[in-house]
């Protein structure tokens, strides 16, 4: 019995070792572009991997500032908070119907719908780019927008309707017999039970729309229309590149993604009827 014991404690710790070598593993990365974006140019190339000697905080003016990162910021902000409100905004109100009414054709479109999640999204860059000159959309500071919230509207809506379903009936029913609206279930009653769902759907459509880059490369040619990964791409030279300047923009452009998850995280793994009156 002790052999066992002692062979199950051996094994958990060699678990628990190679977490933490892999947890490491993907640390790394992130602490070694923090600290390479504080370094010179030179001591970048004479050493990659050692601790600068000096902060140099001037690779995140020339970024922000000769980089024309900010013009890339503001770009990014608009697309994924408009695309962000409008896709929670459209997949709830789709959603709701959905899930709590039995209609000819609902199974139809809720499979529409979910196809739509199986399409490579990537496949459509060309017919898009197409269309759009042809109706003269291109290039345009709403020309983003239309691809973002679409190709994130069918998982959202998915998600959705998978957790309205998992609220009572009966929240709507004593809201019907009080005399709510149906607008006033929706927006008063059952949004605020979505808290979870909402919170997932948006940190998803904000990463998506943020680090998106082949339509962002195609269908905008206007440098202030350019979003960040591809105002990234501005620091490769023909011949050379600055890693510490492009390092520094990375940096930035990491750090509205990391405030979106710290502040909405807790929320996800919230109980999916939070609020709710248990049936």
């Amino acid at each position: 019995m002790s052999v066992q014991l002692f062979f199950k404690k051996c094994g958990r710790s060699g678990f628990n070792l190679f977490m933490l070598l892999f947890s490491l593993t993907s640390i790394f990365p992130i602490i070694w572009i923090i600290y390479s974006s504080l370094k010179t140019k030179d001591e970048f190339m004479l050493n990659t991997i050692s601790l600068p000697t000096k902060l140099h905080f001037s690779n995140y003016y020339k970024a922000f500032v000769d980089g024309k990162m900010y013009t890339y910021f503001i770009s990014s902000s608009f697309n994924s908070i408009i695309t962000v409100f409008f896709v929670i905004l459209l997949s709830f109100c789709v959603a709701y119907p959905l899930s709590r009414y039995k209609f000819r054709g609902r199974s139809l479109i809720y499979t529409l719908f979910i196809v739509g999640m199986l399409v490579p999204v990537y496949g459509l860059i060309v017919p898009l780019y197409l269309q759009f000159k042809l109706l003269g959309i291109y290039d345009q500071i709403y020309t983003l927008l239309l691809p973002f919230i679409a190709i994130r509207l069918p998982l959202s809506i998915f998600l959705f309707e998978s957790f309205i379903r998992t609220v009572p009936v009966d929240l709507d029913e004593a809201a019907y017999i009080d005399g709510a609206s149906t607008y006033y279930t929706m927006t008063r009653i059952i949004l605020p039970v979505c808290r979870p769902a909402i919170s997932t759907v948006l940190i998803l459509a904000f990463l998506d729309t943020w680090n998106e880059f082949p339509f962002s490369l195609v269908l905008v040619t206007k440098d202030f229309l350019r979003t960040l990964p591809v105002g990234l791409t501005t620091f490769n030279g023909q011949y050379t590149t600055d890693y510490t300047t492009l390092m520094a923009a990375m940096v930035l452009s990491i750090l509205p993604v990391m405030a979106v998850y710290l502040l909405f995280y807790k929320n996800i793994i919230k109980g999916m009827t939070a609020g709710a009156v248990k049936g």
